[in-house]
């Protein structure tokens, strides 16, 4: 890593995308422990800010870690930007619960749009917002298993054409080098 990365965009793959619908699913604290070895990375290099939306899954997970950071690390700050007003309103109760949890917990909340879903263009907006006010992303990303993060990826892609934007991926390979057998007891 070159640059100094002060603002992180942090997204990946929704949970149910990777076919994980518990909290406690032994796979969870793998992506959670892969987030946290590479957060630790850009800590040491400059970052201040993780930045995330509130998908259930990667999303969530890097707030979590975030929250979880902040005790060695003080100094870091957590964004939770949602794409429009009452994002996660449809959710089951658990689920809204997770996301409430974070936003309580995150030292900034606030959504792109101040209205509540209405068509696709609040997510384009959202995710300009996000590239534009972040120096890099990290990304819960395997293209051999492309599921909605890849237009994610093409954004980004677009974006790095006119930008200096940093992409980081973490692969099906990568999690899976990040797994050892306590992860799973």
């Amino acid at each position: 890593m070159a640059e100094i990365i002060k603002r992180l965009y942090i997204s990946g793959y929704q949970s149910f995308e990777m076919g994980i619908f518990n909290q406690k699913d032994p796979r969870v604290v793998v992506i959670k422990k892969a987030l946290k070895r590479e957060l630790k990375n850009y800590l040491e290099n400059g970052l201040e800010w993780v930045m995330t939306g509130g998908n259930l899954g990667c999303e969530i997970w890097a707030g979590q870690v975030t929250i979880e950071l902040k005790q060695e690390y003080p100094e870091l700050k957590l964004a939770m930007v949602l794409p429009f007003q009452e994002f996660g309103s449809k959710w089951n109760e658990a689920n809204q619960l997770l996301l409430t949890e974070l936003q309580g917990k995150a030292d900034f909340v606030d959504s792109v749009s101040h209205h509540p879903y209405q068509n696709p263009i609040q997510f384009r907006n959202y995710t300009q917002f996000m590239l534009e006010h972040t120096d890099g992303s990290l990304l819960v990303y395997d293209a051999e298993f492309p599921g909605k993060t890849k237009f994610l990826i093409s954004s980004i892609e677009k974006y790095q054409e006119q930008n200096d934007y940093f992409l980081q991926t973490i692969s099906m390979d990568d999690l899976e080098n990040s797994y050892d057998f306590e992860d799973s007891v």
